[in-house]
């Protein structure tokens, strides 16, 4: 018996099978399915929860899709032009719009692994079960209303897999950096927050719910950002603080200072230290201090001021300032080779020594601890605990010019003048004295010679529970 006539059995069967209550379902739901109008529904549902990682779940998925579709409807249908099953043994009131095009590999199958294997890889498992089921729930519809036979439908998941894991090589996975917790939890914390001063940047409505949540916690909501997190760390326990990057690197600074364990309040705009931490809500990070877990994370610091995240200089700066304004709306990897190109129209490589020796650089990039991704383009962590910062450096050839830069930037290509290393320290002494510097998002001027380095397991931060 070959794989055709088995294939052919397995279709007979399932045509014979009669399911009761499913005899309307799935074939409205294998309708809904036309065109990927239900997995466009799903990443609407997804998007709207305002959960970056279910946004990013739904945008993955869809991405999945782009690629899938094409390539099984245009390029395997084609190329295999099998003939749609024989409906005759197919009770009527299953029966669906049978295409006319050729029935290998099943397109609604592929698109719909395509989207539920994008949103397993960045959704935790209580989302991206229920998408799952729906997906094979489609393959199994367009078995069911004659559509396709089982092997057609195989094939479509087998490719949209394929597609899914494809996404990847264009966008890494976000995942939380490993974090250990200490050996014992926080005796400071309360239900009711007392002891916990907290600090909010500039979100009123989150202040408000924080009230709410830990009434027995106090607040510092007037002046300026360093004043107000000063008189909440010298009377705090716990020092909460809300904001993006740079205010939680300000805070990290006040909680270093005096000695306090810091509750991160992920409500800036992109928030990369929380969700290295495995926090993406405020409700993430509530949960973390009611369970009193704390861990022990790297800080960086360039001439002594820390930094949670990455620093840099060169068009580095320049370059993030322009990226997190577009970031949000149009995604890392195309705000990056925007904000690149604008960077670069009016700059010039840096002159600088870099551990003694002279270079000029295009851009510099420090990360505290080493980043999983290729390039000068940070993504996620696996640990924030490795003791080293992550150094990657675009280094100016004379023949590439501008041009070569921007393609190194991309593609992290050693040709094009791209290094990377592990470093315990750096020491850079730029020509001029007024060379910027950023740090988690914030520029400003550094003062000559530069040093970056590391103080490992310095701060104490609340994790979820493991």
């Amino acid at each position: 018996m070959d794989l055709a006539e088995i294939d052919h059995r397995a279709f007979d069967r399932v045509a014979a099978a009669k399911l009761r209550g499913l005899e309307s379902v799935l074939p409205r739901l294998s309708a809904l399915a036309d065109h990927g109008k239900l997995w466009y529904l799903v990443a609407a549902g997804l998007a709207v929860t305002g959960r970056p990682s279910l946004r990013r779940a739904a945008t993955r998925g869809l991405i999945g899709i782009a690629l899938a579709s094409p390539v099984v409807n245009i390029v395997g249908k084609q190329i295999f032009r099998r003939r749609r099953p024989i409906i005759d043994n197919v009770p009527q009131v299953r029966l669906h719009r049978i295409p006319r095009s050729p029935s290998f590999p099943s397109g609604h199958t592929a698109s719909a692994a395509a989207f539920a294997a994008g949103v397993a890889m960045e959704s935790p498992r209580r989302a991206a079960l229920p998408i799952a089921g729906l997906a094979a729930a489609v393959g199994f519809s367009r078995v069911y209303t004659g559509a396709h036979y089982p092997g057609d439908v195989l094939a479509g998941a087998a490719s949209g897999l394929a597609a899914a894991l494809v996404t990847r090589l264009i966008w890494p996975v976000s995942v939380p950096a490993e974090v250990v917790p200490l050996d014992r939890t926080v005796e400071e914390v309360t239900p009711s927050g007392e002891g916990v001063v907290i600090v909010v940047n500039g979100d009123g409505l989150v202040e408000e719910y924080l009230r709410g949540e830990l009434p027995g916690a106090a607040f510092e909501s007037s002046g300026e950002l360093e004043d107000r997190l000063e008189r909440a760390a010298r009377k705090a326990k716990v020092l909460a603080v809300g904001g993006g990057d740079g205010t939680v690197g300000a805070g990290a600074a006040a909680a270093l200072k005096h000695d306090l364990p810091l509750l991160v309040l992920p409500v800036g705009t992109l928030n990369h230290f929380s969700r290295s931490l495995g926090i993406e809500t405020v409700s993430d990070a509530l949960n973390a201090y009611r369970s009193g877990n704390l861990s022990r994370v790297d800080v960086g610091a360039v001439n002594g001021v820390p930094f949670l995240n990455n620093a840099g200089f060169g068009i580095y700066p320049d370059v993030v300032r322009r990226r997190e304004k577009l970031e949000r709306r149009w995604g890392k990897w195309p705000a990056l080779a925007v904000s690149t190109v604008r960077a670069l129209r009016h700059t010039a490589p840096v002159r600088t020594s870099i551990d003694g020796e002279g270079r000029r650089v295009w851009l510099a990039f420090v990360g505290n601890c080493a980043y999983g991704s290729h390039g000068t383009v940070p993504t996620t962590r696996g640990r924030l605990d490795d003791g080293l910062l992550d150094v990657r450096v675009v280094f100016a050839r004379r023949r590439l010019g501008k041009p070569g830069a921007f393609a190194a930037v991309l593609t992290g290509s050693s040709r094009l003048g791209y290094a990377k290393w592990a470093a315990e320290s750096l020491h850079v002494l730029p020509s001029a004295d007024d060379l910027l510097v950023s740090h988690d998002g914030e520029i400003r001027g550094s003062t000559s010679p530069i040093v970056f380095d590391k103080h490992p397991k310095r701060l104490a931060v609340f994790v979820p529970a493991p």
